[in-house]
């Protein structure tokens, strides 16, 4: 643990956080609804809003800038009773059988609403309590589908060759919508309010407005899309896994042994340091003690299964992957396809040059991110990729 100033304390080296990413960590620092120190975890990174990899606790106001536009963007993993023995020799059929039952890609939607998922339609409406949310995005017929950029499904191996399923992804393009909608009212309250920042995007919304109250609830609401939606894909996965083994289109409940599921772009209210806080972890998952969660490393490395420490100092949090080590445009001009195709061998993945951004290469080492993590999680599993899709 490294203290940079008496408001920012980070899990790793200052001197390997991009000076962009240092200047940004300040000027959140300096927000007057801070309510205590900035967490930065080992995976930081430049961002929109503020830093990925960073954990900011707030009092009188939140800043949505700072949760980001894919609210409650996350994990979720299931550790199968299936070993790598009972797989098929060719793993290209788990692969496209997966793009079959999920829609991926940007603006991607269902051709067809599952009975699964209009369970969790029903679900969403009645959490919305007449708001309709269709006036930001048509989120129905999204829900169960992946996305594109570093979203995706994985089938992995840990340690005891044991199957596991990986997916990344959030509230796709109704959490995008709502985001950007409350994002350009906290700026102009700013505005109106004459309240200087240093960056406009850490503009907030003071707690006793009624803009604020309106945040929150569309908030938490998109966080439960997003676990909804990571919970129907899931489902959809474990079928096709079924499927493809047993010849039998079931959920794969009989082989589940557990499901984990955590947010890394989302904020809540919690009890730190004997103060009630909303705490915002952009790029961060939740931590307490014995608590399970995801870290996944970038396509084609390794992921890892952990249990929280409860370490006080980051609030009882840990990264939320490897953390980009470069841009996507810059990725794409220094890295080419036999790059990808030799970074992906022993992974089944439908590889194309719109991925090239996603090379492990883009991204920071996961084993130096997890090493600094040592304060925070324990390891439980290592997981390994054999198949990835993603989405373009």
């Amino acid at each position: 643990m490294y203290k940079i100033s008496e408001k920012i304390i980070a899990f790793l080296s200052p001197e390997t956080i991009e000076p962009q990413a240092l200047d940004q960590l300040i000027n959140t620092s300096e927000s007057p609804v801070l309510a205590h120190h900035l967490a930065v975890m080992p995976d930081c990174h430049y961002g929109k809003g503020s830093t990925v990899g960073s954990v900011i606790p707030t009092t009188g106001g939140i800043i949505p800038a700072a949760v980001g536009v894919d609210i409650g963007c996350g994990m979720i993993a299931v550790e199968t009773t299936l070993s790598a023995s009972q797989l098929p020799d060719n793993l290209n059929r788990i692969e496209t059988g997966i793009e079959r039952r999920i829609p991926l890609g940007v603006g991607a939607k269902n051709a067809k609403i599952t009975p699964t998922a209009q369970e969790r339609i029903a679900k969403l409406e009645n959490k919305a309590a007449g708001i309709d949310y269709r006036t930001f995005s048509g989120w129905q017929e999204q829900l169960g589908t992946l996305g594109s950029g570093n979203h995706f499904v994985e089938v992995c191996l840990d340690e005891a060759q044991q199957v596991w399923l990986v997916l990344h992804s959030g509230s796709r393009g109704v959490g995008n919508r709502i985001a950007s909608h409350h994002i350009k009212i906290a700026q102009k309250l700013m505005e109106l309010r004459k309240v200087p920042l240093k960056d406009r995007d850490l503009a907030y919304l003071p707690e006793e407005t009624p803009e604020f109250k309106d945040y929150i609830r569309d908030l938490l609401w998109a966080q439960d899309y997003a676990l909804a939606n990571r919970e129907e894909m899931m489902d959809r996965a474990m079928t096709e896994l079924s499927f493809t083994l047993f010849g039998e289109a079931g959920h794969g409940q009989a082989f589940t042994k557990q499901r984990i599921n955590c947010h890394h772009n989302f904020t809540q209210m919690e009890t730190h340091f004997g103060k009630n806080m909303w705490i915002t972890r952009k790029g961060a998952i939740q931590m307490k003690q014995a608590q399970l969660g995801v870290i996944p490393g970038s396509m084609g490395t390794r992921s890892y299964i952990v249990s929280g420490l409860g370490n006080a100092d980051s609030y009882h949090s840990a990264p939320h992957g490897a953390g980009r080590r470069m841009s996507r445009n810059k990725a794409r001009e220094i890295f080419t396809m036999q790059d990808l195709e030799q970074a992906m061998q022993g992974v089944a993945s439908r590889l194309r040059p719109s991925l090239i951004d996603e090379i492990p290469g883009a991204y920071k080492d996961i084993d130096e991110v997890m090493e600094n993590s040592r304060e925070l999680v324990k390891i439980e599993h290592t997981l390994k990729q054999i198949v990835n899709v993603k989405g373009d």
